[in-house]
């Protein structure tokens, strides 16, 4: 099982994305994402985000927002298991150089302009809008969403 936390930092009608285009051999190689990544052993949800959130941002946390649970079903790979978090209220000073490709703030009007994987533009929304605590099941095949079920739903 692949446990892994996706955030998205808000601020000013704008939200931070990362172009993932700096690492070889990456699923999200030129998407736009939130940051997060891998859990460490023994490591919650939140403290899982709060440090991958300093790695790649190099921001403090002061209070993160869950807000979902993406499971990403892509081919024969074994499902990942996203715990989904937004945040505003962070401090620091943000990083110029992330490994794992550009930072950069959008308006909120613009993210969907960008290139992003077809089921985040479904999450994205209901972060935008506010929406309660949800569950969304994304099933690819490569780039291409088959299906997606939120709070067990079909809407894909």
């Amino acid at each position: 099982m692949k446990l892994t936390t996706l955030c998205y930092l808000m601020k000013e009608n704008q939200i931070l994305m990362l172009h993932r285009v700096k690492k070889q051999q990456d699923l999200n190689q030129g998407k736009w994402i939130g940051v997060g990544g891998k859990f460490e052993k023994n490591e919650s949800p939140d403290e899982c985000a709060v440090r991958e959130i300093k790695e790649e941002t190099n921001l403090d946390i002061n209070e993160l927002i869950p807000r979902g649970i993406v499971t990403f079903c892509y081919n024969d790979d074994e499902p990942e298991y996203m715990h989904l978090f937004t945040c505003t209220d962070f401090t620091g000073e943000m990083t110029e150089d992330c490994a794992e490709g550009n930072l950069k703030w959008i308006e909120l009007d613009q993210v969907m302009d960008l290139n992003l994987w077809e089921g985040d533009r479904i999450f994205l929304k209901l972060l935008i809008e506010d929406e309660p605590y949800f569950l969304l099941k994304l099933i690819y095949h490569n780039d291409v969403l088959l299906q997606a079920y939120l709070n067990g739903k079909r809407v894909h």
